[in-house]
């Protein structure tokens, strides 16, 4: 098993270039050593999809919940693995470095820190306590040895402003964050142009119908990192919607026909 400094050291080289990789999203451990045998350099957990193996919507887990299954997912597979850990369960600076602190412990090579309040009435943290947040954070992530993402939450939180989606971002790269992100970015051009307001990679968030490009669309438009949310999960969940739906409605079992046999699936659980 590969250690977490050469997890993280292969991380780090994979932000370098020169060509954009993608980090797939697992659920849970089966499925990211699914993701890994099928050549996934690196890993991503989902707030949403972990959420959903705990029967929950996305929020309602707890930090030692997610680190938990962050963790079953680090030591299932040899490839490097970050987590979407939302807010950072916390709202003050220091208290929200704390869990980054937690999450290196786990095994993980990275993970990420979001302006999202959690608050229906006010669903974005101030433009200067988000900063001082990920300051904080990241000089947790120094110490430890993390590779940290910020992420500005605008686009979803109805706040759909480029200018201050840009405005954040480069704030949090300057307070120290590794990669920046801004789910839901809404077209090529926009994402070309926030790629070029930024010195350090930029990850896209793949896995809104209308809002998701090739992976060649967005390299070309200066992206680095392409991650997959919820999607696989909900793919996953789709099939098992699908299947479950023939039984009950139809009393047939033509989803039999385009699964995999047990045999195939346990090549990638050996």
């Amino acid at each position: 098993m590969k250690t977490r400094t050469e997890k993280l050291e292969r991380f780090r080289d994979l932000h370098k270039g020169p060509r954009a990789f993608v980090i797939a999203n697992p659920w849970d451990a089966g499925s990211a050593r699914m993701l890994a045998q099928l050549g996934f350099e690196a890993l991503a957990t989902s707030s949403g999809a972990a959420a959903g193996t705990f029967g929950r919507r996305d929020g309602k887990v707890t930090r030692a919940e997610a680190l938990a299954h962050a963790r079953a997912i680090v030591e299932a597979v040899e490839v490097p693995v970050s987590a979407d850990l939302e807010k950072c369960f916390a709202d003050a600076p220091r208290e929200a470095a704390e869990t980054i602190r937690l999450a290196a412990e786990t095994g993980l090579a990275g993970g990420s820190i979001e302006d999202a309040t959690g608050d229906k009435d006010k669903p974005l943290f101030d433009f200067a306590l988000a900063a001082e947040r990920v300051n904080a954070a990241s000089e947790i992530s120094r110490h430890v040895g993390f590779v940290l993402t910020a992420r500005t939450e605008n686009f979803l939180r109805g706040k759909p402003d480029l200018d201050d989606t840009i405005k954040r971002l480069q704030a949090f790269e300057k307070a120290g964050a590794d990669v920046l992100m801004a789910p839901g970015v809404p077209d090529l051009q926009s994402v070309a142009t926030i790629c070029k307001s930024l010195s350090k990679p930029f990850n896209f968030m793949a896995g809104i119908k209308g809002r998701s490009f090739t992976l060649a669309e967005l390299e070309a438009a200066g992206v680095r990192r392409i991650s997959l949310a919820t999607s696989l999960y909900r793919a996953a969940m789709s099939g098992l919607l699908e299947a479950a739906r023939e039984v009950r409605e139809k009393g047939s079992f033509g989803y039999l026909e385009r699964t995999i046999a047990t045999p195939d699936l346990n090549k990638f659980l050996q």
